[in-house]
């Protein structure tokens, strides 16, 4: 099979294009908004993204076989408001929309939070489904968690899968073996952590004082929520941008490093980090976890092998 083109839409800071590259796929083309992720991309794929993709025409996009979009989730978040395409950062989906038409690349690979599924009861879901069907796709989707992949988060994200093709469409699935997570894999050892990100003396009383029922065990992640309730697990809650500075304690005591950040979305050690831990926050809170998107990526590739497979057989 010829090496494949792929482009990435709201790449933030390429979690999901780092499965294609591991793939052997070109990119031949990025957009991002954020410059402070335009950073951490370029410093760790060599190219810097495109700006703003409503800026950008259809026909200045190369022409690609695979369209990658982690399209902004905040509009359907349940952490926000949730007013779905009422939120200009909802319409963006019709970016992806609007490019799709021109391309018709062969397949898509959208990501989401699982919230977008129920939004204004299954209406904002079926016009982004009906818009995808119009154009020609033939799609495929399910709700995945980061904890059945290897990563110690609870992340539940909507992936979308499509293909213009019917034979790799029929043989791609979304079944796949659970992989053991462990926090430990996660975790620095504590004098190698800043100084900084040590909770104060009143935060760390404060939460004692609020798990003192429950059973303590190391290592474990205290997550305060937003009504004050404190649990205490052997994985973290989602990674999220705007949360408090303090809803995740490792061990109760101190904020996860800015590399523990990263591997809790699965990024590896090698991913270099060029920006500042506050925006370390607000780009792993952003991003996908990578072990999740690289099982959806093979099961991708497996369907096009044999996709191509079939039809040389029966030209044979």
């Amino acid at each position: 099979m010829e090496n494949l083109t792929f482009i990435d839409l709201f790449a933030g800071i390429g979690g999901i294009r780092l499965p294609f590259d591991e793939l052997g796929y070109e990119n031949v083309f990025s957009s991002e908004f954020n410059e402070a992720a335009c950073d951490t991309y370029e410093a760790n794929f060599g190219q810097r993204p495109s700006g703003d993709i409503t800026k950008i025409k259809s026909e200045d996009i190369p022409p690609h076989d695979l369209l990658l979009a982690g399209f902004p989730c905040q509009a359907f978040s349940i952490m926000g408001l949730k007013k779905g395409f009422e939120d200009t950062r909802g319409t963006l989906f019709f970016e992806v929309e609007r490019i799709l038409r021109y391309h018709k690349p062969k397949i898509i690979l959208l990501e989401n939070v699982k919230q977008l599924v129920t939004h204004d009861k299954g209406r904002t879901f079926n016009v982004i489904i009906n818009r995808l069907t119009s154009i020609g796709y033939h799609l495929k989707w399910k709700v995945l968690n980061a904890l059945d992949f290897g990563l110690p988060q609870k992340r539940e994200r909507i992936i979308i899968v499509g293909f213009l093709d019917k034979l790799s469409y029929h043989y791609f699935d979304f079944s796949f073996n659970k992989v053991k997570y462990d926090l430990n894999s996660v975790l620095e050892s504590d004098d190698k952590v800043d100084s900084s990100l040590f909770a104060s003396d009143r935060i760390q009383k404060k939460r004692k004082e609020k798990v003192k029922d429950k059973i303590i065990f190391y290592p474990s992640i205290w997550h305060e929520n937003k009504s004050g309730n404190v649990s205490i697990l052997d994985y973290a809650c989602a990674l999220r941008t705007g949360a408090s500075y303090n809803y995740l304690l490792v061990n109760g005591y101190r904020r996860p490093s800015s590399r523990e950040l990263f591997r809790f979305q699965g990024f590896p050690d090698s991913f270099k980090i060029v920006v500042s831990h506050q925006e370390v926050r607000k780009q792993t809170g952003n991003s996908v976890p990578v072990p999740l998107i690289r099982a959806v990526a093979r099961k991708i590739h497996e369907a096009l092998l044999f996709s191509e497979k079939t039809r040389f057989t029966k030209l044979s």
